[in-house]
């Protein structure tokens, strides 16, 4: 099995990413997303990132092209009809990857892989809803992902042993380090991540520390590069929220409870960076 063209499902800050370091590996890459201005938004950060690599000398302007040319827009999931593989980066719930996983299933080529970038839900959930679970994966890359070595490699319940290997062997190609993974709530990185920010936004709910302070020490004492309430606005704050109902509800434990801190902020509609406010205010 040998993947030459990919699909990306969702051109947002992921999909984006995910479709440009695939068109710098040399595959063939198909940008797909609901409406055309937002596939055209996703190839202008490539544009722009490809831009950034050519003026500090990491690339020329002729390789800048030869990537560009690799990449492809598309608002119709019946192009992956002719792909070897589809990493789907759409938004972070169940229902609406369920639906792509279901249509991908039927368009796309019977050897064809496919992949979800969720960075929690489980892939054995998603593989239910296709007659080949054997050859859906999941793909969890990190924000940013051009600059982000990690790829968290999830199987499945039904996931074979060879669409593990390709999948593994085309994330190096990615120049990329993939970490076997199995298919919990979360993962590993979230499992571990999205707690410490909770417990971080609980620091600041319960008057222990103001937010800068809460930050400080995480950077100061424990080496973070950033502090956990910067990170927790970076990420997205509704989708810390979405990530933390998830470890609740897949455990059922209270240790995985959402701050209510979290919660009103998230139903004021402040989510970090993207809105231009979360704990930091953004110009």
């Amino acid at each position: 099995m040998k993947v030459e063209k990919v699909m990306v499902v969702g051109a947002g800050q992921m999909g984006s990413g995910i479709a440009q370091v695939c068109a710098q590996a040399g595959y063939q890459v198909v940008l797909n997303d609901l409406k055309l201005e937002f596939v055209e938004r996703g190839l202008g950060i490539v544009s722009k990132n490809l831009s950034r690599n050519v003026e500090k000398g990491r690339m020329t302007e002729a390789q800048k092209q030869q990537v560009l040319d690799r990449l492809a827009a598309s608002t119709e999931l019946n192009d992956a009809a002719g792909v070897d593989l589809v990493i789907e980066a759409a938004v972070e719930n169940m229902d609406i990857k369920a639906k792509i996983f279901a249509q991908l299933d039927e368009i796309a080529p019977a050897h064809a892989i496919l992949a979800s970038n969720t960075s929690s839900l489980p892939i054995t959930e998603i593989a239910a809803v296709t007659k080949r679970p054997e050859k859906v994966i999941g793909m969890h890359f990190m924000n940013p992902v051009p600059v982000m070595k990690l790829v968290e490699v999830i199987r499945g319940l039904a996931t074979s042993d060879e669409v593990y290997h390709v999948i593994e062997d085309m994330a190096k190609t990615l120049n990329k380090v993939p970490v076997e993974v199995n298919d919990f709530p979360g993962f590993v990185a979230n499992r571990i991540l999205m707690p410490m920010i909770n417990e971080a936004i609980y620091t600041l709910y319960e008057g222990v520390a103001a937010k800068e302070a809460i930050d400080e020490v995480m950077k100061l004492g424990m080496n973070h590069p950033m502090g956990p309430l910067t990170l927790a606005d970076f990420i997205g704050l509704d989708t810390c929220l979405y990530i933390m109902e998830t470890l609740h509800e897949g455990f059922g434990d209270d240790k995985y409870r959402p701050c209510p801190l979290l919660r009103k902020y998230v139903k004021a509609g402040w989510l970090g960076r993207k809105t231009g406010r979360g704990f930091y205010t953004y110009e």
